[in-house]
C-alpha cells in the first residue's frame, strides 16, 4: 500500500522553506550542497504497510544508505476509528550525537514497526496518519513528514473472530500471541534480549509491558527486557484500575535471581522475559474491557536506575458463564485466603514468593527458634537449661556450656546444608528431612533415643570414654558433651518443619551455595538461641527454679518423650520396610540394652577386659541388625489411601484436572510430624470429609516416607523443599494454589470453596 501525501506538507514551497532554514542553521560547511544532491524524502525513506492479521499491522521503512530516521519522531495514529491501537513496537536503534538535536536514537537501516491492537468488527480497511523525520549523513535534515496510509485488513476467520474478543497483547512487544504461548514457527520479537544494544534506552523500550486475557478468568502479563536491564521483584505489583471490574488473585511470579544491586544490595530481580499469570474473578459474565495497571521499577545493569514507572493495559474479555465465573471466584478467594494465612505466619513461600537475603535469614532464625518447641527437642533444651541452674555454676562455665552447645548445633546444620546442596547439584531432588527416607538412619536414630532415655532414667551412665554423647543432658559434661548435645538437638529436630522455615528453605535451595549455607546457619542459630541467651544473660538463669532433688525426678520424667520418639521411629521403620524391619530393630535394641547393662555392671567390678568385650559384642549385634534392615525390600503398603482419598500419581492428577474436577493434593510422610498433626486436626476430620463431598473435590495423597522420584519431581515443580505440601487445583486453572504448612479447618474451607447456604 503506497502512502498518499498529507496536504499540509506536500507543497514544494513548505519543503523548500524548511530546507533553507536548516541550511542556514548549519552554516557554510553545508550551504554549498545543492538540492539536487538529496533524494526526495519518499525515496530516502520508503514506507510500506502490511496487515498480518486484524490485530497486528506492520509498517516497514526502507532506509536508503547514507540516510537515517529519528526513532522518537515516528508516530502512528488512527484516522477513521476502524483500528484501536494498543501499542507501537519499534526495534532498538543506535545512539547518535546528532548535530541538530543532541543525543538521539536513530535508524541507519531498514526497520519494521509493529502496531498491535484490534480492528473494528466488519472493517475492511483502516486509515492511519504516519509521522516521521530523518536526515542525510552529510548533515541536511528533512522537515517532519506526515502521510496518510490506507491499510487493507484481512477478513476475520473463526480463530480471528475469537481474537476480536481477546486481541493480541496490549502494549505488546512485536512477538505475536502464538509465539508467547509457545507455538513453533512464530516470528521472533524485534526486541531481542540477546541482541547487543546501545545503553541507556528510553523507559518504554527498556521495560515494555504487555498483557492478554487467557480464557475468561486469567491474565498473562509479560515484561520483555533487553539485554543489560533488570526488574525489581519487590517493587513490582499489579492492580485493576477499576476495582468494580473484579478481584485479582495472587500474581504467580517466576523464580527471581538474586542480584547485588548498587542501590539496595542483594535483591531478587528478573532479567530477559518475565511472564506472570494472574487469576481474575470478574464481577459479571458479560464481555468487558478491563484495565490492568502495573507498577514497577528497574535498572540498567551497571548504569542508571529508572524512577518507579506505571503502565496501564486495556484487556478485552469474552463473555463467560455463571459457572465459570463462580469457579474463578473460588480460585481467587482461595489464593487470597492462603496468602492471608501465610502472611500471618510470615513463613510460607506463597506470601513471600521472592525474599531478600536478610528477610530469608530472619525467617530462618525464627524457624530455628520454634524448633525448640518440638516434642523431641524440648527435653534436650530443658535439661541443658536445668544444668545451668545447679549450684556452683559460674558465669564463665555457663558461657562455655552455651558456646559449645551452639557450636554443635551450627556444625550440624552446616553439614546438613552442605549435604543437601551437594546432592541437589548432582541432580537429586532432596529437601528438608530427606535423611529419614533412609531406613538405616531411622533405625540408628531410634537406637540413640533408647540410649539417651536409659541415661536419663539412670539405668546407664555414659562416661567420657564414650565421648560423653548425651551425658550433658543432666550434668556438667564438659565441651564434648555440650557439643554432642547440640548435634543431638539437630538430629531429633530434623523430622520437623516449623513455621517460618518454608520460605527460608525455598529461598536457600535457589541460591548459590554460599548464600544457601548462610540460611542453614541461621536456622541453627535460631535453634541454639534459647540456651545461648540463658548462658550469657545471668538474669534469665536466675529466673530458673532453684536446684534440688526435684531435678533428678524431672530428668527421669523427660526420658519418656525420648522412649516415645523411639517407638514412633520404629513405627516409621515398619512402614518403610515392613514388620520384619521392626522385629530386627527390636532385636538390635535389646542387644544394645544388654551391651550397656554389661558395661554398667562391670564399671566397679574387676573384669575390665570382659566388660569391653561383652559390650562391644552386644553393640556389634545391634549394628548388624540395623545393617540387615538396609537390605530389606521397601514395603508394598507404603502408598496408602483411605475411604476419602486416592493414591497420588501424576497421570491420575492430570486425568482429574482434564475432567474438570477440583483436586486437593496432600504430600506427606510418616516421619513428618507436621504432616501428622495436620492430618489429625484437619484432614482426618469429619468436617473435611463433608467438605470434599459437598464440593466434589478429589483428594490425592502422596507418601514420601520412602524415596519416590515422581513425588520428588512434583515437589520440585511446585517449588517445595519437602513435606508437608498441600496444593489445590481449581477446575480450569493452569496452576495450583499452595497452602501453608500449618492447616486449619477454616483455611481449608476457604480454599476449597465451601458451598454457601444459598446454593
Amino acid at each position: 500500500m503506497q502512502p498518499s501525501a498529507y496536504p499540509s506538507f506536500s507543497r514544494p514551497l513548505s519543503w523548500l522553506a524548511g530546507l533553507c532554514l536548516l541550511l542556514a542553521a548549519l552554516g557554510p560547511a553545508t550551504a554549498a550542497i545543492s538540492e539536487s544532491d538529496l533524494l526526495p524524502v519518499e525515496q530516502a525513506f520508503r514506507l510500506q504497510t502490511h496487515a498480518i492479521n486484524r490485530g497486528w499491522i506492520e509498517f516497514e521503512f526502507k532506509v536508503t544508505p547514507g540516510y537515517y530516521l529519528y526513532r522518537e519522531r515516528i508516530k502512528i495514529t488512527p484516522e477513521d476509528g476502524n483500528f484501536r491501537i494498543s501499542g507501537l513496537h519499534l526495534p532498538p536503534g543506535e545512539i547518535k550525537q546528532d548535530p541538530n538535536f543532541g543525543r538521539m536514537e536513530v535508524y541507519h537501516h531498514d526497520l519494521t514497526g509493529k502496531l498491535t491492537g484490534a480492528a473494528q468488527a466488519g472493517a475492511s480497511t483502516a486509515r492511519f496518519k504516519v509521522s516521521y523525520q530523518g536526515c542525510a549523513d552529510i548533515g541536511i535534515c528533512y522537515p517532519p513528514q506526515r502521510v496518510l496510509v490506507d491499510v487493507a485488513l484481512p477478513q476475520a476467520n473463526a480463530a480471528e473472530a475469537s481474537a476480536d474478543a481477546a486481541p493480541a497483547f496490549a502494549l505488546a512487544p512485536p512477538a505475536p500471541l502464538v509465539d508467547l504461548l509457545g507455538s513453533a514457527g512464530a516470528d521472533a520479537p524485534l526486541i531481542d534480549p540477546a541482541a547487543p544494544i546501545q545503553l541507556p534506552l528510553p523507559p518504554e523500550i527498556a521495560f515494555p509491558f504487555e498483557a492478554i486475557a487467557l480464557g475468561e478468568s486469567e491474565i498473562l502479563a509479560r515484561f520483555s527486557l533487553p539485554k543489560g536491564y533488570y526488574l525489581y521483584r519487590d517493587r513490582s505489583q499489579f492492580a485493576l484500575a477499576d476495582p468494580a471490574d473484579g478481584t485479582l488473585g495472587i500474581p504467580r511470579w517466576p523464580e527471581p535471581q538474586t542480584f547485588d544491586d548498587p542501590e539496595f544490595g542483594a535483591v531478587p530481580v528478573f532479567f530477559d522475559v518475565v511472564e506472570v499469570p494472574i487469576h481474575i474473578a470478574r464481577n459479571h459474565p458479560q464481555a468487558a474491557t478491563i484495565t490492568l495497571s502495573a507498577s514497577f521499577q528497574g535498572c540498567e545493569q551497571g548504569g542508571v536506575c529508572y524512577p518507579p514507572m506505571q503502565r496501564s493495559v486495556a484487556i478485552d474479555f469474552a463473555a463467560t458463564s455463571t459457572e465459570q465465573l463462580a469457579t474463578a471466584s473460588r480460585t481467587v478467594q482461595a489464593e487470597l485466603a492462603v496468602a492471608a494465612a501465610a502472611a500471618s505466619d510470615q513463613g510460607d513461600e506463597t506470601a513471600t514468593p521472592a525474599l531478600s537475603l536478610w528477610r530469608a535469614l530472619l525467617l530462618a532464625l525464627l524457624g530455628g527458634l520454634i524448633l525448640n518447641l518440638m516434642p523431641c527437642v524440648l527435653p534436650v533444651l530443658s535439661l541443658k537449661a536445668m544444668s545451668l541452674a545447679q549450684a556452683g555454676e559460674t558465669p564463665e562455665s555457663a558461657h562455655r556450656h552455651a558456646l559449645w552447645y551452639t557450636a554443635g548445633v551450627m556444625v550440624s546444620f552446616a553439614a546438613i546444608g552442605l549435604l543437601v546442596l551437594g546432592l541437589r547439584v548432582g541432580g537429586q531432588a532432596l529437601g528438608w528431612g530427606f535423611q529419614l527416607q533412609q531406613p538405616v538412619v531411622v533405625a540408628l536414630m531410634a537406637l540413640v533415643m533408647v540410649v539417651l532415655g536409659l541415661s536419663l532414667s539412670g539405668v546407664v551412665s555414659l562416661g567420657s570414654s564414650l565421648t560423653n554423647i548425651g551425658s550433658g543432658l543432666a550434668q556438667h559434661s564438659g565441651p564434648r558433651g555440650d557439643f554432642f548435645t547440640g548435634v543431638l538437638a539437630v538430629i531429633v529436630a530434623s523430622p520437623c518443619t516449623a513455621p517460618f522455615m518454608g520460605g527460608a528453605l525455598a529461598f536457600a535451595f535457589t541460591q548459590p551455595s554460599s548464600i544457601a549455607l548462610l540460611v542453614f546457619l541461621a536456622l541453627g542459630f535460631g535453634l541454639a538461641m534459647p540456651f545461648l541467651l540463658i548462658g550469657f544473660i545471668p538474669g534469665l538463669a536466675h529466673r530458673l527454679p532453684k536446684p534440688g532433688a526435684w531435678m533428678e525426678t524431672l530428668k527421669q520424667i523427660l526420658a519418656f518423650p525420648l522412649y516415645l520418639t523411639a517407638v514412633w521411629l520404629a513405627w516409621v521403620l515398619g512402614h518403610q520396610r515392613g514388620a520384619d524391619a521392626m522385629a530386627l530393630w527390636l532385636a538390635g535394641a535389646l542387644a544394645l540394652i544388654a551391651g550397656l547393662w554389661w558395661w554398667e555392671r562391670g564399671r566397679y567390678r574387676d573384669f575390665h577386659h570382659s566388660r569391653w568385650i561383652g559390650a562391644a559384642l552386644m553393640i556389634g549385634l545391634a549394628l548388624a541388625s540395623v545393617w540387615t534392615i538396609h537390605g530389606l525390600p521397601a514395603s508394598a503398603a507404603i502408598a496408602r489411601a483411605d475411604a476419602n482419598s486416592e493414591v497420588w500419581s501424576a497421570p491420575r492428577l492430570a486425568e482429574l484436572r482434564a475432567s474438570g474436577r477440583p483436586v486437593f493434593v496432600n504430600m506427606t510422610a510418616d516421619w513428618c510430624l507436621s504432616c501428622k498433626v495436620n492430618e489429625r486436626t484437619t484432614l482426618g476430620s469429619e468436617r473435611f470429609r463433608k467438605l470434599l463431598k459437598d464440593t466434589d473435590t478429589a483428594y490425592l495423597k502422596g507418601d514420601w516416607t520412602n524415596e519416590d522420584a515422581a513425588i520428588s519431581a512434583f515437589l520440585k515443580e511446585q517449588g517445595a523443599v519437602g513435606v508437608p505440601l498441600y496444593v489445590y487445583f481449581a477446575p480450569g486453572s493452569q496452576t495450583g494454589v499452595k497452602l501453608p504448612a500449618v492447616l486449619t479447618p477454616e483455611l481449608v474451607e476457604q480454599v476449597l470453596g465451601a458451598p454457601s447456604t444459598e446454593d
